[in-house]
């Protein structure tokens, strides 16, 4: 009998393997960019979504593109997928790593139906009520896109709301007047669950005094989802570079010139979505523009029965808790018990253990139960916070083809996909409606002098202010 090999036609090309170890310490206040084809960090994200799928691997020669996206993550890939659905254009995504490296694989998984870190109040203290009711009517607009996408990716999604849960009985009050806010401003309907009800019916954490439910909120698996989106993206036309970070820009007669190790990639539009990853030396636009401040996460082995029936978990909606130092939790779909929380100042410190041991204290703090019980993975990863905690979306300079989006302030997992479709809105010149704030003015300076003058002078000892910062935040939250 003849022995013929045979090729199994339904097994998916995988991506372009990493060419460099990971680098724990890696710090965009200081790194002319992010490295070029590092593996990921080890994140639960990564270690159960399978292997990444097929890219287009590194630039290998000088081309000429309409449009380039540089960054890989939630926010580059929808720009993509926007790009060729709505405007027929096919984008050329640039990454310097491997796909999705930075924060779309190291967040929580946490869809809030937000924009940034301001509550909706605030909203209305900053831009008076009608802008806040636009904004309200943009991030649900944003929810409805972002479940169009999710009902085609397999991400494990996890309905059913967000939990904001009140840390110490003091701060119910607020959490009241915030959901009347909601209730009777925006017609959103929030509601108050008292510490007995919510220890009951949901969970027993604690650190518990009540909490505020929103309807709105879903947990996913943010590596499936990444990995989800670079599928749809290339299925439309879209190529992604990877292992292709930008060392230089250059803009020659409207054409931007960007130089990545294989070639030098000319785009008549450049869409930049590189997050808590954009490195001051990309261009002058970013430079001190934001924040880079870290985040950890740690996620458990699989609960027993009794451990569950001791933590009284009969929830799998996303959870965060007032604190300013929050913590963001759930229980996952396998099980487990995933927590974040902020981690070092600096990528230097960040692997230093005790960073791990504080969320691994805070996570027996909430649930005594599950002292002593194994951690089956543990990260760290940039968030990019604005310098007034609100995202923008924007074209810097009118007679610049460039764009931006940038700023989520940890809640990009659900508005990087609108911010990637408008971000394709304004490259196909059809973004004209969009009026908010967030999208008509950039990204601005710490309020400290003029802008230049803090720009140039003040931004390296921002550190130095965080690590105070820090030290403040904590006596409020555990203290006051």
């Amino acid at each position: 009998m003849a022995i013929t090999n045979q090729v199994d036609t339904d097994v998916e090309a995988v991506g372009t393997p990493a060419s460099a170890s990971y680098n724990p310490s890696y710090d965009p206040l200081h790194a002319k960019n992010p490295g070029e084809g590092q593996e990921y960090a080890p994140t639960y994200w990564i270690g159960t979504a399978g292997e990444p799928p097929e890219d287009d691997g590194p630039v290998n020669q000088d081309m000429d593109v309409d449009v380039a996206i540089i960054g890989s993550g939630f926010t580059g890939l929808c720009c993509a997928i926007y790009l060729a659905k709505e405007h027929g254009i096919k984008a050329t995504v640039l990454e310097a790593n491997r796909v999705s490296w930075g924060c779309s694989t190291r967040n929580g998984g946490q869809a809030q139906c937000a924009s940034g870190r301001l509550k909706r109040s605030q909203w209305i203290e900053r831009w008076g009520k009608d802008v806040a009711l636009q904004l309200h009517a943009e991030v649900c607009d944003a929810m409805d896109t972002f479940k169009g996408l999710i009902a085609d990716i397999d991400c494990d999604p996890q309905p059913g709301g967000h939990l904001y849960i009140a840390h110490k009985p003091s701060i119910m009050k607020s959490l009241e007047q915030e959901a009347r806010v909601m209730n009777e401003v925006f017609g959103y309907q929030a509601k108050m669950i008292d510490k007995e009800t919510l220890k009951r019916d949901y969970l027993d954490d604690k650190d518990a005094a009540g909490a505020m439910h929103e309807p709105e909120g879903i947990g996913i698996h943010a590596g499936k989802l990444a990995f989800g989106y670079l599928r749809m993206a290339r299925e439309l036309g879209a190529k992604v570079h990877v292992s292709s970070p930008v060392s230089g820009w250059e803009t020659h007669n409207g054409v931007h010139h960007l130089r990545t190790p294989g070639g030098v990639v000319k785009a008549r539009a450049v869409a930049v979505a590189t997050g808590g990853y954009t490195s001051p030396t990309l261009h002058k636009r970013f430079k001190n523009r934001l924040f880079p401040i870290l985040s950890n996460s740690i996620v458990t082995r699989p609960l027993t029965e009794s451990e569950l029936h001791e933590c009284n978990f009969k929830t799998h909606q996303i959870l965060t808790d007032t604190r300013i130092l929050r913590h963001y939790y759930r229980l996952l779909p396998d099980g487990r018990v995933q927590i974040g929380s902020r981690s070092a100042i600096t990528g230097k410190d960040a692997p230093q253990k005790k960073y791990e041991q504080l969320l691994i204290n805070d996570l027996h703090r909430k649930f005594p139960a599950l002292t002593g019980i194994d951690i089956d993975y543990s990260w760290w990863g940039w968030v990019d916070v604005a310098h007034d905690l609100m995202p923008r979306i924007t074209q810097p300079d009118p007679t610049q083809s460039i764009y931006y989006a940038l700023g989520y302030g940890g809640n990009g997992v659900m508005y990087s996909a609108q911010a990637g479709r408008r971000m394709a809105q304004m490259v196909a010149s059809q973004g004209s409606d969009l009026k908010l704030p967030i999208f008509t003015s950039q990204l601005p300076y710490p309020n400290v002098l003029s802008p230049k003058i803090e720009s140039e002078l003040f931004a390296p000892f921002r550190r130095f202010g965080q690590w105070w910062l820090y030290r403040w935040y904590h006596f409020k939250d555990e203290v006051l």
